[in-house]
């Protein structure tokens, strides 16, 4: 995945130093992920449809006060990536039962022996008794491999190579740690490598008798895209609980990996990353993505935005009940200026309103005068218009450029309009108790 890390922050190094984002930067920024991607192997319908969202959405979302276009674009990038690997959620653990037997499946050199026991000690740093029963009777070694990995992180096995039925290794298996009381019971199964009707024939009789209560499935990350179509044919013969995929500390096509089986809307629940019987982790899209995007700055902007979208969201309900701030005249103010002549905008109020003498009078020059008093308000004074006093009309004024008088006039045409949104959101109430009467 280094190669994909790499690629990604020279892509974010770009638009940082970028002096602003023209179409002409985008289209640069968009062919540069494309190609980073397709080098990771994923799939070309994944890169169109990322980049095909990451182009609208610079285009129509509305930039939050304080924000630039730099911003949007990192945001965006990094919220498309997330969504390309599962979404924001991670995956979390519950022990519904106990014991709670897990059935790990896949093909031959998928790393399911080792991720056995990689599971096996994750679980027992979190406090549960774990036991591991290797039921893989058709690759040499397997049993030696898993006792000893067993006998390292001191849990429980158990295994006999001289049995020929796996079903039946893993019948005696469960039944003896029955017995033992312990909370997880993982197996771990044979996986033929290339003869996958015969394995997913050996699966669907091991999950009929066994029982298990969860079957995860464990994919080698080097294969790539490939991995998509893997995950459909088993999840189709048994519905899957989850999915691991091992090898990512050095495949470069891990990043196809991940893609194809997020696509197929199984869950990755953990990724390896590495040979170490530590190096198991909880697959968390936001934080991989986070990663490589090498993040730190990053990550703050991230928050910011969210915190605006809060803030976005509390002023929307605000209005809705007929509360109206600075910050909501200055945003009705910067689209009035997009909009063309205001005199046709106060045409399409509703009759009955009657409007303030001198609302029609705001020319451009007021309009423009007024948003830059108000970008020289701090946000406190712009969510709360009542602290501001002869004091801070004195130091608006000097960082607006402007006269007290023109702060104070803004400041009278704000509580006008305030009364004018009140009587407005009033109407609307009544008209829609009178829709509700007439059973609309």
């Amino acid at each position: 995945m280094e190669s994909l890390r790499n690629g990604l922050l020279n892509i974010i190094s770009k638009i940082k130093k970028a002096p602003l984002i023209d179409e002409k930067t985008l289209r640069e920024v968009i062919r540069d992920i494309q190609r980073e991607l397709l080098k990771a192997d994923v799939s070309v319908d994944i890169i169109l449809d990322l980049s095909k969202r990451v182009e609208e959405r610079i285009k129509k979302e509305k930039l939050p006060p304080g924000f630039s276009k730099k911003d949007l674009l990192l945001k965006v990038i990094y919220e498309e990536l997330v969504r390309i690997l599962g979404g924001e959620e991670k995956y979390e653990f519950k022990l519904k039962k106990k014991p709670y037997i897990i059935m790990l499946v896949g093909v031959q050199g998928s790393g399911k022996t080792t991720t056995a026991a990689k599971l096996a000690n994750f679980f027992k740093k979190k406090g549960y008794s774990v036991s591991l029963i290797e039921a893989d009777n058709f690759r040499p070694g397997a049993y030696e491999q898993l006792k000893q990995l067993a006998s390292r992180i001191n849990v429980p096995f158990y295994g006999d190579p001289n049995n020929s039925s796996s079903i039946d290794i893993a019948l005696k298996g469960v039944k003896k740690f029955l017995e033992d009381k312990t909370d997880i019971i993982i197996i771990d199964t044979a996986g033929r490598h290339k003869e996958e009707k015969e394995l997913l024939k050996e699966m669907k009789e091991l999950d009929a008798k066994i029982k298990p209560d969860e079957i995860i499935l464990v994919l080698d990350g080097t294969i790539g895209k490939q991995a998509g179509p893997q995950a459909e044919a088993f999840h189709s013969a048994t519905p899957l609980g989850s999915i691991i995929v091992t090898k990512l500390d050095g495949a470069a096509r891990g990043g196809g990996a991940l893609t194809a089986v997020a696509k197929t809307g199984a869950k990755i629940s953990f990724i390896g990353m590495g040979e170490d019987i530590d190096e198991l982790e909880v697959f968390d899209p936001p934080s991989f993505v986070s990663r490589l995007l090498g993040m730190g700055d990053l990550k703050a902007l991230i928050e910011r935005f969210r915190a605006a979208e809060i803030l976005d969201k509390k002023r929307a309900e605000a209005i809705a009940s007929g509360k109206f701030t600075l910050l909501d005249l200055r945003e009705q103010l910067e689209g009035i200026r997009k909009m063309g002549p205001l005199r046709k905008m106060l045409d399409l109020l509703p009759s009955g309103i009657k409007l303030p003498k001198d609302f029609d009078k705001m020319s451009e020059e007021n309009i423009k005068k007024w948003i830059a008093i108000m970008n020289s308000m701090t946000h406190e004074e712009l969510l709360n218009p009542e602290i501001i006093d002869r004091h801070r009309i004195n130091r608006i004024a000097r960082g607006s450029g402007t006269k007290p008088s023109e702060v104070k006039s803004l400041l009278t045409m704000y509580h006008k309009s305030k009364k004018l949104m009140k009587k407005l959101m009033k109407q609307r109430r009544r008209n829609l108790r009178g829709l509700e009467y007439f059973g609309v």
